[in-house]
């Protein structure tokens, strides 16, 4: 569960790291009496906000509510701004990069510092970040400090040390998967401050933290809606939609859509039900997701294919507008399975590659 920026800072000001000054607002009118100038940026549980129009900086009253109110009606990778941060603007002599992340081939948490940072890190070449594994029982070390300071060319080694340790003692207390600051910022009166922060906590030790369960971000509607009925839902944003049976089949039908040439609008993984109710809700939610195609590829192991297909029948009948309907279906009962399917039109393949061409091919010659 990746916490909101304002949510994270919190825990880095509690773990002795400096941040900007800053408050969160909800109302733009507030704006008015804040001491300018600011930085506003879209609290949203999720990255690329500022190449989405998530972050502004503002100089005068009527910018600052101009610009909140724009950026509180923005929609960023399918959330709305559950609020704004507004920030101090810094004076910056140089942006760095600083994470400590679980290593999964290691098995233990890495250490990740770049002398460059800000946007797009990820593209950055291998050789600009360094990387250290942190021994989970010794924690991090003067000898770490010093050699992550020298690599980012950094005079403040005992403001740096702090910091480090601050972020290491938030990573193990909190259970965390990430603990990031990107940009690291060097100001020009010689302050290490963090500019952003990124706190992912793992999904299954949040019940071990109720002191920040009472502001954990408002999911996706309709991923909110699929979690409730027990299905998992992830919207993207192209236009075919893959509704699938397990995590495996999921995952290969979505590698498929993409080396044919596809683009993915979302996946739902319906798990082992073949409980027509849920494949009609499954239906509507993906329909409501605004996808040109829906793609279901269905392996009836213990699930019965015919009941998957007269879910899928059910789908059609309740809803208004009815995506163009391409599925895969093999397993128990998948002959008479397909045969209720054509009876609506509707193309059933045996094999997923023919039946993912048929959905790309739909959706380019649409």
């Amino acid at each position: 569960m990746m916490l909101l920026e304002d949510r994270g800072k919190e825990l880095f000001r509690e773990h002795g790291i400096d941040v900007p000054g800053g408050r969160r607002y909800s109302d733009p009118e507030e704006l008015r009496s804040a001491s300018l100038p600011l930085v506003l940026k879209a609290l949203v549980p999720v990255g690329g906000r500022g190449k989405a129009g998530g972050v502004s900086k503002v100089t005068t009253s009527e910018d600052a509510v101009r610009e909140a109110i724009r950026i509180l009606s923005l929609e960023i990778s399918g959330y709305r701004p559950q609020g704004l941060l507004a920030e101090e603007v810094l004076s910056i002599e140089r942006e760095m990069y600083l994470s400590i992340v679980i290593d999964r081939s290691l098995g233990i948490p890495v250490l990740l510092a770049g002398a460059v940072g800000g946007v797009e890190v990820e593209s950055l070449p291998p050789d600009v970040m360094g990387r250290w594994p942190i021994h989970p029982f010794l924690g991090v070390g003067e000898h770490l400090v010093r050699e992550v300071g020298r690599s980012l060319s950094l005079r403040h080694v005992e403001e740096f040390g702090k910091m480090l340790r601050g972020l290491w003692e938030l990573f193990i207390r909190t259970d965390c998967e990430l603990v990031e600051v990107n940009p690291l910022v060097l100001t020009t009166e010689g302050r290490l401050v963090a500019a952003d922060s990124k706190v992912v906590v793992n999904d299954d030790a949040i019940f071990r933290h109720p002191e920040i369960g009472g502001d954990l971000p408002v999911m996706d509607v309709l991923e909110a809606e699929a979690r409730r009925e027990r299905m998992s839902f992830v919207r993207l944003d192209g236009d075919i939609g893959v509704i699938a049976n397990g995590a495996g089949l999921t995952m290969a039908t979505l590698d498929e859509v993409d080396s044919q040439g596809g683009t993915l609008g979302g996946f739902l993984d319906l798990g082992g039900t073949d409980d027509p109710r849920k494949i009609r809700k499954a239906f509507e939610l993906m329909s409501r997701s605004g996808v040109s195609v829906i793609l279901v590829n269905i392996f009836g192991g213990i699930t019965r294919c015919d009941t998957v297909a007269e879910g899928v029948l059910g789908a059609m009948d309740s809803l208004e507008v009815v995506p163009f309907i391409v599925a895969r279906i093999r397993g128990v009962n998948e002959e008479l399975a397909r045969s209720m399917l054509e009876s609506r039109g509707i193309r059933a393949h045996l094999d997923l590659g023919s039946a993912v061409s048929d959905a790309v091919s739909w959706r380019s010659s649409a």
